[in-house]
């Protein structure tokens, strides 16, 4: 069984900043593309990075220019760097990993959520 955490959220003002983290309990030769996804209360769930094993990278619209997705492949860890928040941009973030087994079969792993709160 493979594993996602995700930790870093919390409380910040608009303007600052927040890194969260992602680690992937699964061997790094499995793990595939990584990626956030955040969730706001009435909301559907939304892209906002994702980043292959080789680092080719994607954002939502909404963040481009603002986060930045980077991954350590060694740990099988990936960051989310956001700057400029958003009192819009609160949301429970949450860790997805594609895992691909030996035999060819493709799983998606989600973690549990982080809570990313931006006061104004």
């Amino acid at each position: 069984q493979v594993h996602v955490v995700e930790s870093g959220g919390g409380l910040a003002q608009a303007g600052g900043s927040l890194r969260l983290s992602c680690a992937c309990s699964g061997s790094i030769f499995g793990t595939r593309r990584m990626g956030w996804y955040r969730q706001a209360p009435g909301n559907q769930r939304e892209l906002v990075a994702t980043i292959t094993s080789g680092g080719t990278t994607n954002y939502g619209d909404s963040v481009k220019g603002r986060f930045t997705i980077s991954r350590d492949n060694a740990k099988n860890t990936v960051y989310l760097q956001m700057n400029s928040l958003k009192p819009e941009d609160t949301a429970v973030y949450l860790c997805k990993a594609d895992y691909v087994y030996s035999d060819a079969t493709l799983y998606e792993y989600w973690g549990q959520g982080t809570q990313v709160t931006v006061s104004s």
